[in-house]
């Protein structure tokens, strides 16, 4: 990277700290005060940073226009959809990618399996939201009152003897998937289906997705499938440094 472009970037999560003089901002960059105005001037120009009445600098709103207006057109389906794809070849069963829409949660995205026994789902059908692996972990990243508003008004339909049956249980159920950042759904909805979900986060660390894997119990046991709880959760992970921009630009080669 140029070493200008390096310098000017650097003050940028400096600033993030707090107003900080032209003093400061040299001291930190190890430059002379010169350079460090002129790097400063010229990210003002840009609105990057604003220069306050007491002559010390913090972060302009051109940045958080830019930043807001990045989050607003990022698609999680998009960024996802290549790792949902090769957690597919891997495991040959059926993945899933669901976000929480309107008090609905909502599949997005979808992986067939590669085996002759398929789930009934569709991309833009709601989830059985009581019961389904994704809806829990997007239910659970929710503030707790929030959480207990959403639970006390669901209705709990008895898919099967798993199914969850009330508002106390399902609350219980979302304090256990919030500590141990996964989820599970083992015959909850379909007495023959399990599947074991990851969280997706952004920046802030909330859960903006959720993804899965699901399989019959004629192909894979759900002992079996929780064996891929690991690498989904990678998987989720991977996608996640990617849609916050947490995930290093690899250089292209030269040439």
């Amino acid at each position: 990277m140029s070493q200008t472009v390096d310098r000017a970037l650097s003050i940028l999560p400096l600033l993030a700290e707090g107003p900080a003089d032209l003093g400061q901002v040299a001291d930190r960059l190890g430059v002379h005060k010169s350079t460090a105005l002129r790097l400063l001037r010229t990210l003002h120009e840009h609105g990057l940073v604003y220069r306050q009445s007491d002559q010390r600098y913090r972060l302009g709103a051109r940045l958080f226009a830019l930043a807001q207006e990045a989050m607003e057109n990022l698609d999680i389906r998009e960024i996802a959809h290549p790792h949902l794809a090769r957690l597919n070849e891997r495991c040959g069963h059926t993945v899933h990618l669901a976000v929480h829409e309107e008090g609905e949660v909502l599949y997005i995205d979808k992986v067939e399996s590669r085996y002759p026994v398929r789930m009934y789902s569709r991309i833009g059908k709601p989830v059985a939201i009581t019961v389904a692996a994704v809806a829990k972990l997007l239910l659970a990243d929710l503030p707790e009152g929030e959480r207990r508003a959403v639970a006390e008004k669901l209705d709990y339909p008895l898919y099967t003897a798993r199914s969850t049956p009330n508002a106390p249980a399902f609350l219980r159920e979302l304090e256990k998937v919030r500590e141990q950042g996964w989820a599970t759904d083992l015959g909850g909805h379909e007495e023959s289906i399990n599947c074991v979900a990851a969280p997706i986060r952004g920046a802030d660390g909330r859960v903006v997705a959720a993804m899965s894997v699901s399989a019959p119990n004629v192909v894979v046991t759900a002992d079996e499938l929780l064996t891929l709880l690991p690498l989904v959760r990678r998987t989720a992970d991977t996608i996640s440094g990617e849609y916050s921009g947490r995930t290093p630009i690899k250089e292209a080669p030269e040439g």
